[in-house]
């Protein structure tokens, strides 16, 4: 296996600095547009950039060798109507990933990130759904999915705390009951723990890492919340359990 290099540091770390210069940089552009767009024009425009900023992102850490993506399977959602997106969340990239891809998703993120510099302003600009109070999370998850579109939510609601999987919330059982919409499991699989849980900041990765997303089991709307965060559990350790032993991911050239 080839040693780590300081070629691989140096790209690793220029990689996360351009993501945080990415976000700073539109920053100021957002809140001007928070204060002047009336909320849904606000909403469309916010999410439009997201969606491009991270393909563009993703399409730099490509070209520089630093990662490879395989991202095709999630071309096949467009179009096909409401559902909730349930990935696997084993590193800080995954809704980068998931997000580069899709047109208009609303997401559920963690409530502390719409204060944080670098994604804050963006995350209110697109609407985005903080977890901080369930009840108001869950009314405007709802709503999101009546209108007609996709919701990004981490099952976990945290990166994965053990392998395959860490716990299972509740809340993606109550959301898909409440709205009658399927939820489609998204399997996120890599060759590294780069910004992973047991990541840690002063260690490199070896690159190039590879990086794949798979569409999973899709599940009927379900009628028991609870039973159904029981079989979705069960369904991730199963589909998961070996992704650590398959290093070697395809790579593919990005789709617009």
């Amino acid at each position: 296996m080839r040693p780590i290099s300081a070629l691989d540091a140096l790209r690793s770390y220029f990689g996360l600095a351009a993501f945080g210069v990415m976000g700073l940089a539109w920053t100021p552009p957002a809140l001007l547009l928070g204060a002047l767009l009336p909320p849904r024009a606000a909403r469309a425009v916010g999410r439009a950039v997201i969606r491009a900023g991270f393909h563009a992102y993703l399409g730099m850490l490509r070209a520089m060798g630093a990662c490879h993506f395989d991202l095709r399977d999630l071309d096949g959602l467009r179009g096909q109507g409401p559902m909730i997106l349930a990935p696997n969340h084993p590193s800080l990239i995954d809704a980068v990933l998931v997000l580069s891809r899709l047109r208009d998703p609303a997401c559920v993120m963690k409530a502390g990130l719409l204060s944080n510099p670098v994604l804050g302003a963006g995350a209110r600009l697109a609407g985005y759904i903080p977890n901080d109070n369930l009840r108001h999370m869950i009314d405007r998850a709802v709503a999101e999915l009546r209108e007609g579109r996709c919701l990004l939510l981490f099952p976990e609601g945290t990166r994965s705390s053990a392998h395959p999987v860490g716990p299972i919330r509740g809340v993606v059982g109550l959301i898909a009951r409440q709205a009658r919409v399927p939820v489609q499991t998204l399997l996120i699989e890599s060759d590294s723990s780069f910004l992973s849980k047991r990541w840690g900041p002063g260690e490199v990765p070896r690159l190039p890492i590879r990086y794949r997303v798979r569409l999973g089991r899709r599940f009927d709307p379900p009628s028991n919340a609870q039973d159904f965060v029981q079989e979705l559990d069960a369904y991730f350790r199963e589909a998961l359990g070996g992704a650590a032993d398959t290093p070697a991911l395809p790579d593919a050239p990005p789709r617009s």
